[in-house]
């Protein structure tokens, strides 16, 4: 028997029961629409932390001072100050595939300007940062290496900052000051939003971190060290140049721990996305399960099906039907069960992710190879489980079929 006969006959059958047949499909369309959904709200999480591990810039490698032991006791990042100036002058003259070098002072200060104050992040860096960071100005323009060096009482601000402290008014030239020290201010950063942490880029203000060191927080040692290496290529070698170059300034011996923490910028992205791979590995695989279900319910009505329609399989076998044509048209049936179940799916469930994007604002994002994946999972659960009722089906003796009432 042809294929299009056998389709025919099939489609044939499940409209005579279009209630059985669209509550049979409805375990499908729930576990695909399902799958698709939680796929998208997975997958646009993990995009937007790559997006904002991207606003890091490109060829990013972080120095961290500290995670050093003592005494078993781990300090962690920043828990020791370890880093020096003269470490990052080093680094930019003695490592190869080093494009640019910024040491940084992290600080948290009350700032002042208009009669208004807030409290932000102060960050002391080279004039290389923004272009480490590939961080453009709005507006204005970036401290020089002669700023640095004269410890210059000079900024950059982000648009938060503006917004609190600067309202309906060009920044640029106006005085800012921290711990009434007076900053003028150079240029303003353009927006990035929020970071890996979740925290306001754009609540910062950037200063010579000399004019940090020296004026401000009196410090001598570094926070960190901003490093962009010249392409991905060259990262690991750099990175292992960098922990060399420390290791034999800080005269640390073999068998001594590190006293700084080096991390590349596909680490963070690693650490970063790691929950939300495993978020969607969970929500798929519960998701699955309503296809499997969905699935077991296409066997179990099947089984029904050939049973009611016992005595019609054995007259089409008493004119010449084949065991393998009543097994392709039970199969068939069950494939365009799960298939329509799939399509319908599908629709509902970009639907879904879209409304949940549009109402609880979480982000997501619909792969072709999501789509594919469950439409292919959903005709492959068809097949599955309408295997058996279908065997069974063209294993009947057509006498006895013909007999059963």
């Amino acid at each position: 028997m042809r294929i299009a006969a056998t389709l025919r006959l099939a489609l044939r059958a499940l409209r005579r029961n279009k209630l059985r047949s669209t509550l049979t499909a409805l375990g499908i369309i729930i576990g695909v629409s399902a799958v698709i959904a939680m796929v998208g709200i997975g997958t646009g999480a993990k995009s937007q932390v790559e997006a904002q591990i991207a606003s890091l810039g490109q060829n990013v490698i972080l120095v961290f001072s500290g995670n050093f032991s003592s005494s078993g006791a781990r300090s962690g990042w920043g828990g020791a100050g370890t880093m020096t100036v003269d470490d990052a002058d080093a680094i930019a003259r003695e490592v190869p595939g080093v494009v640019g070098v910024s040491p940084e002072v992290r600080d948290r200060q009350q700032v002042l300007a208009n009669g208004l104050n807030w409290n932000t992040q102060i960050l002391g860096e080279g004039p290389d940062y923004l272009d480490i960071r590939d961080w453009p100005l709005a507006d204005g323009a970036m401290f020089t290496e002669q700023d640095v060096r004269s410890t210059a009482k000079v900024c950059i601000v982000g648009k938060t900052i503006v917004a609190q402290l600067f309202p309906n008014e060009d920044p640029v030239g106006q005085i800012i000051r921290i711990r009434n020290i007076p900053f003028k201010i150079l240029g303003v950063l353009t927006p990035k939003g929020l970071s890996v942490m979740n925290t306001d880029q754009d609540d910062v203000m950037i200063v010579p971190y000399t004019s940090e060191m020296k004026r401000v927080s009196k410090r001598t040692n570094l926070s960190m060290i901003t490093i962009q290496a010249a392409s991905p290529a060259v990262s690991d070698s750099l990175q292992r140049g960098v922990s060399d170059l420390l290791r034999q300034r800080h005269r640390l011996g073999q068998g001594r721990d590190d006293d700084f923490t080096i991390r590349g910028q596909q680490e963070i992205a690693d650490a970063a996305t790691a929950t939300t791979r495993v978020m969607t590995m969970l929500l798929a695989s519960i998701a699955c399960v309503s296809l499997v279900v969905g699935g077991i319910g296409i066997m179990n009505i099947m089984l029904v099906s050939v049973t009611e329609r016992t005595r019609e399989i054995g007259i089409r076998m008493a004119v010449g039907a084949h065991g393998r044509d009543i097994l392709l048209q039970f199969l068939i049936e069950a494939i365009t069960l799960s298939s329509l179940g799939g399509v319908i799916g599908i629709l509902l469930g970009v639907g879904a992710a879209k409304l949940l994007s549009a109402v609880a604002g979480w982000p997501t994002l619909i792969s072709v190879s999501s789509i594919t994946v469950a439409f292919l999972f959903s005709a492959a659960v068809g097949v599955f489980f309408g295997f058996y009722p279908a065997r069974k089906a063209s294993n009947l003796d057509p006498i006895e079929a013909l007999r059963y009432e």
